[in-house]
């Protein structure tokens, strides 16, 4: 009999991660297919083509430069080159999006030895650099082109996001720019990054995950009802500069990073109590960042320094080992 040792803990289960992956893609229809009916073909051909050159990139890499001849495609990848292209404005160039996922692939996940070893959300990772090697066209937005499909994203209009103008005019300008806010982000009609405009697809998303026993409720509830709280007590104190904070979650990434980016098991903690501290972690930075820092939104920020912050969590949150005995005084 051929036995096979391996560390603890030693959990069983049916899911398999390739199952978990095919999962969480299914959960990312909804949104993915919002997008390209907001924004037409071109959104269709960067969400497919992010999720191959992700899953040629890892392929490669193990199987060439690691010599992992048994290596076989779990879809991580997939799901890594999906969330960085919800991530990005519909409009990107095409080559931009490319050295994305170059870099989420390589610097954000394979440099460290794959699935399971990355310390930083890998999509995250890959949209930050983004954002500060291209600027102009990471806050460059699209106005929203419905079955539009005889002209690409990057030739339509362009347009200010929400928070961009709630950052620069006040929740008053905002709330005259862009008619009906909250019930509009609600649905998904409003300017913004390709997979986080519409609340209803990505909590549709979640609930099935959460349905399938994947995801847990600790992480979304406690960033969602922090971002709540802390943008209720901005709002109160003056409502002029501040959007109310039914409309201050479903504006910009609090909904896709929550539910879809700060749940990712290998960069979160692994306690239920050390869940709830990430959580309100990345909630407190996310408004703080949002109405106190340079920058209107703070959600990618707010979830790279959590994961940063998730072997600490982790340390103070494990569970006493059974059978010691605390030591006296």
């Amino acid at each position: 009999m051929k036995l096979t040792l391996a560390p603890a803990p030693h959990i069983h289960s049916n899911f398999s991660t390739r199952r978990i992956m095919i999962d969480v893609l299914i959960a990312l229809i909804p949104a993915g297919i919002l997008a390209i009916l907001m924004w037409g073909w071109y959104m269709l051909v960067l969400e497919i083509g992010s999720i191959v050159l992700a899953e040629f990139l890892e392929f490669f890499i193990m199987r060439v430069f690691l010599k992992k001849k048994n290596f076989h495609p779990n879809g991580s990848a997939a799901v890594t080159g999906l969330l960085l292209a919800f991530n990005v404005p519909a409009g990107i160039p095409w080559w931009m999006l490319v050295v994305g996922i170059l870099v989420a692939v390589i610097v954000g996940k394979e440099v460290y030895g794959g699935i399971g070893n990355n310390p930083f959300n890998p999509a995250l990772v890959g949209r930050l650099f983004m954002y500060i090697s291209f600027p102009v066209a990471m806050t460059t937005w699209p106005k929203v082109a419905w079955l539009n499909f005889s002209r690409a994203a990057f030739n339509l209009q362009t347009t200010a996001t929400p928070l961009n103008v709630l950052k620069l005019h006040g929740s008053t300008a905002a709330l005259q720019k862009f008619h009906n806010l909250s019930l509009n982000s609600f649905l998904g009609i409003i300017p913004g990054s390709a997979g986080e405009m519409s609340v209803i697809a990505l909590v549709g998303g979640f609930l099935y995950l959460w349905w399938r026993g994947i995801v847990s409720y600790e992480i979304p509830t406690a960033y969602i009802g922090t971002t709540f709280i802390l943008s209720a007590l901005f709002w109160m104190s003056n409502p002029s500069a501040y959007v109310d904070p039914v409309t201050a979650i479903m504006l910009g990434g609090v909904m896709l990073g929550a539910l879809f980016m700060a749940t990712d098991p290998t960069t979160s903690p692994v306690t239920a109590k050390g869940k709830w501290i990430f959580g309100i972690g990345c909630g407190i930075i996310t408004v703080l960042i949002r109405y106190i820092g340079a920058y209107p939104e703070g959600v990618n920020f707010a979830i790279l320094l959590m994961n940063a912050l998730t072997p600490f969590i982790n340390q103070i949150t494990k569970p006493k080992v059974f059978g010691v005995v605390r030591k006296n005084g």
